[in-house]
């Protein structure tokens, strides 16, 4: 039976510039038995080709059609359900901004033109900029996310992500941001199942660091759930979550034999 595999980057498969001590291994074990492989990350601050690049540099093969970024996600949506001539407001940096442009939507920091305000993980988040989202949106703009995560895990340990640029703005409006493209969305979780590995999601594995976002998507699209710790979480975290993997692994090294004990049918033993 093939199976799939989605993989987070950051905290799963490396850290920084740092493959984490038996990914590669891993992945080509995957590869070699022919089990199908994506790589989505919720990071919005870099490309797609950027992670191409990076994963390859680190010795793995990939295709572009195997990596899948927030970035991407908002694109796709916003292709589907804004009109061509509509404009947005992007709180976020240039990788973001060139995927929307790419599809050939506009860019503005006019907060009567906006009809979606854009929010992804932004370096240069300032004041003026939340001002200026904070106004679209009572101007009736509707209001995306990349993704939810409140942390980056780096070598030197988290830095803030996407999550604190909208805690910013909920804050200012009072609502919370419920559209977001990137993980946990079970929009996101189908698309990659349906049309990228054309797998049903119980043939599929979930893979990540983080209980919130990788874990809670993929036990809320009925795919396996493997959380590895080489990330954000620990076992505390997991013991106070109502989202509970199907597997826990120290490491990526340790997933071929946590998930061999699936029969034909795809259920799982639950070890933990």
């Amino acid at each position: 039976m093939q199976r799939g595999f989605i993989f987070d980057l950051d905290g799963t498969i490396y850290i920084d510039n740092q493959l984490i001590p038996g990914a590669l291994d891993t992945v080509q074990k995957l590869i070699q038995r022919g089990d199908k492989i994506i790589y989505f990350t919720n990071k919005s601050i870099e490309s797609i080709a950027t992670y191409v690049q990076k994963l390859r540099a680190l010795g793995i093969e990939v295709q572009d059609n195997q990596v899948v970024n927030s970035n991407y996600l908002v694109a796709r949506y916003l292709e589907k359900n804004i009109a061509q001539q509509a404009n947005v407001m992007v709180i976020g940096e240039n990788p973001l901004i060139e995927e929307i442009e790419k599809i050939g939507i506009g860019c503005t920091w006019n907060p009567v033109e906006t009809s979606y305000v854009i929010i992804g993980w932004d370096r240069e988040f300032t004041y003026e900029k939340l001002n200026l989202a904070f106004q679209a949106w009572k101007k009736g703009a509707t209001i995306i996310a990349t993704n939810p995560d409140r942390t980056c895990p780096v070598a030197s340990g988290e830095i803030p992500d996407c999550g604190a640029m909208i805690g910013a703005l909920e804050g200012a409006t009072g609502e919370k941001v419920e559209l977001i493209l990137g993980k946990p969305s079970v929009q996101a979780a189908k698309f990659i199942t349906q049309e990228l590995m054309h797998l049903p999601p119980e043939q599929c594995f979930m893979i990540g660091d983080r209980i919130e976002t990788d874990i809670k998507m993929g036990i809320e699209s009925g795919m396996h759930t493997v959380l590895v710790l080489t990330g954000i979480t620990t076992k505390e975290i997991v013991n106070q979550s109502q989202y509970q993997p199907e597997f826990i692994v120290d490491s990526i090294r340790d997933l071929i034999d946590a998930t061999t004990n699936l029969n034909s049918k795809g259920k799982d033993l639950r070890k933990k």
